[in-house]
Formats: structure tokens, C-alpha cells, sequence
């Protein structure tokens, strides 16, 4: 494919409007359409077309479409571009429902075409050293990842739960960078804000290697936080993905002489190291790769599959909460298992 694609989008909320500036300064890209039945009051459509439904973009002949609707309509929206060939990068989560993801993954994989999920924390510069680093073996064996994920309530949120909204950023990343798949999850979830959905969650879950898995999630704190941990046998990666930080705490080398931590057999402090990473917007590299995808250049992209793996997850910790079990996962099959 030559350069030069064609692209549109599809919602300019608190997100299409980000995808817009992006799309507009895209190299070997042209913007030539946006979806909004509610029009561009706020001048955000980067002067392409505002239109009124997804058939009058598809008409314009486009490559791809950028997907950042109401997370309710992304299968609808998703299953008419892929009847109409196009490819799409649809924003997370992918469905909200899993049987929703798993209609959109047929859809698009039976068709060829190139489609992904707008999981942009794999585009943060901190979690795409740190998981360059856990490939190349430098904490050798992965003990245990952390993540808090809290802020303040998103008033642009309406269809769904802190569940599906924020903490699917951290099953996806958690996969992502330790190349494993979650075996097992058991949750608590609390709402407090008035809602019908979740605003809270705690969960424990576990790896295909045994890895520990703990998230903390909610929207009702007024300290905005997002910090993913990893320890292993060699120290622990701490990024913060606000800041795109990544520091690394070794374990020391070092044998200590207090008498008192001689007889302790674990760990001791070691050196600290603040890595010196490119900062580079995240949501231009997720919008370079999945261009490039689409060039057939480059296969850097959360497929459906993945976001529909990570659905699957979001499922089980919403079963665990309401059931008080802990849920075993395996791929496309949820099972409780124990109180």
C-alpha cells in the first residue's frame, strides 16, 4: 500500500478529539472525514468533514477508521467498518461485552483486515523500556507486578465501571510486558459514587508462570496516580506512566555487617538507577504503529484477540466481585472455582 492513507474517525469526545490533532499532523496520512451526530461545536474535527453516520465516512473511500465512540456502540461501529473492508484501530475496550469482542475479532480476522485496540499504555516510553528490559532478562525471574491506577471520578464516563474503563489498562499492560496470560483473578469491588457501575476495585490474580498480579483501581481519590511495579529476582522496575519515569532498585551485591540483617536471608537495598528514555507522546506512537500495520510494515499493535483477551479478564474480576469467588481463566473460558 502506498503512502497516503486514507483515514477517518469516528466520535470527537474527551479522546476523538486527541485522535483528531494526531490524524491531522500524521505523516503519509490524510484526516478526510469525522463522525459526530453531534457536530464539531468546539472546532475540533481539524477542519476534515464533520458527518452524521458511519455509511457517509465509509462512502468517502477510507483505508482506516479510528474508533473512539461510547465504548457500548464500538461493536455496532466496528462490525459495519469491517463489512465495508476497513480496517480499524478501535479505542479500549475493545467490546463491552466479551461475546461483543469475540463478534468483532471473527469480523475482522476473517476479512484480513488490520485491526487493533487503543491500549495506549503500551505505547508509554517508561512500559515500553521496561518491557524491552524484562525481555532481554535484565530482572531475571519475575516475581511479582503491581499496579495503582486512582484519580479523580471522569465525568466523561457514563456506560461503564472504573472495571472496564481504567483497570482493563492494567490487565492489558500487566500481560503485555511479562508475556503472560492471566490464570486466575479474585476481586472486590465497592460504588460509592451513585452510580449503577463499580468505581472501586482491589485484585489479586496470578500468571501462566506464577507471577503474582495486584491491582488497585478506583476514581474516587483526589491523588491521580499510575504506577506499575514489577519485582524479581535482580531488584524492581518501578514506571510511572503520568511522567513516563522508569527507575530501576537493585538488590545488593553487597554483604551487609549489622549483625541484625546478617541473619535476614532475603534482600537489601542496593543502587537506584533513573533511566534516561525518549519522551515521545504516547498516543502519536500508538497512531504511528498502527498506521505502519496497516502498510503492512510493522505488526506492533494490541490485536483484537489481545483486547478481547483482556475483556475476558475485565469478565472474571467482575464475576470474582459479585460471586466472592476466585475465578480461574483460561483462553475463551471463564470458570468460578472455591468461596
Amino acid at each position: 500500500m502506498t503512502a497516503g492513507l486514507r483515514a477517518g474517525l469516528i466520535g470527537l469526545g474527551s479522546m476523538g478529539r486527541h485522535h483528531a490533532r494526531v490524524l491531522a499532523g500524521l505523516e503519509a496520512v490524510r484526516l478526510v472525514g469525522v463522525v459526530d451526530p453531534m457536530g464539531d461545536k468546539n472546532g475540533w474535527a481539524q477542519g476534515a468533514p464533520v458527518l452524521s453516520t458511519v455509511d457517509e465516512l465509509i462512502s468517502l473511500g477510507i483505508d482506516y477508521a479510528v474508533v473512539a465512540c461510547p465504548t457500548a456502540l464500538h461493536e455496532e461501529v466496528g462490525l459495519r467498518l469491517a463489512e465495508a473492508g476497513v480496517c480499524a484501530l478501535i479505542e479500549k475496550p475493545v467490546a463491552d461485552t466479551v461475546e461483543g469482542a469475540r463478534r468483532l475479532v471473527d469480523a475482522f480476522e476473517s476479512r484480513g483486515l488490520v485491526a487493533g485496540v487503543g491500549h495506549i499504555e503500551r505505547c508509554n516510553p517508561a512500559l515500553r523500556s521496561m518491557r524491552s528490559r524484562l525481555e532481554a532478562g535484565e530482572l531475571g525471574e519475575v516475581f511479582q507486578v503491581v499496579t495503582r491506577r486512582q484519580g479523580p471520578f471522569p465525568h466523561r464516563i457514563a456506560d461503564v465501571g472504573v472495571v472496564k474503563d481504567l483497570a482493563t489498562h492494567d490487565i492489558d499492560l500487566t500481560g503485555w510486558v511479562t508475556g503472560q496470560t492471566y490464570t486466575s483473578i479474585s476481586a472486590h469491588t465497592v460504588s460509592k459514587s451513585g452510580r449503577p457501575h463499580e468505581d472501586m476495585v482491589s485484585a489479586v490474580g496470578r500468571l501462566s508462570d506464577g507471577t503474582m498480579v495486584n491491582h488497585l483501581v478506583n476514581w474516587l481519590s483526589p491523588l491521580k496516580e499510575r504506577f506499575t511495579s514489577v519485582t524479581g529476582e535482580r531488584g524492581t522496575f518501578i514506571a510511572d506512566t503520568l511522567t513516563a519515569d522508569l527507575t530501576f532498585h537493585s538488590n545488593a551485591a553487597v554483604t551487609t555487617e549489622w549483625e541484625a540483617l546478617q541473619a535476614f536471608r532475603g534482600v537489601s537495598e542496593g543502587d537506584m538507577i533513573r533511566y534516561a528514555i525518549p519522551k515521545r507522546e504516547p498516543l502519536l506512537v500508538e497512531h504511528e504503529l498502527f498506521r505502519d500495520a496497516v502498510r503492512g510494515t510493522s505488526k506492533d499493535i494490541c490485536t483484537l484477540r489481545e483486547g478481547l483477551r483482556t475483556v475476558e479478564v475485565a469478565a472474571a474480576v467482575l464475576e470474582s466481585a459479585t460471586s466472592g469467588r476466585t475465578v480461574t481463566t483460561s483462553v475463551g473460558e471463564l470458570a468460578t472455582h472455591g468461596a
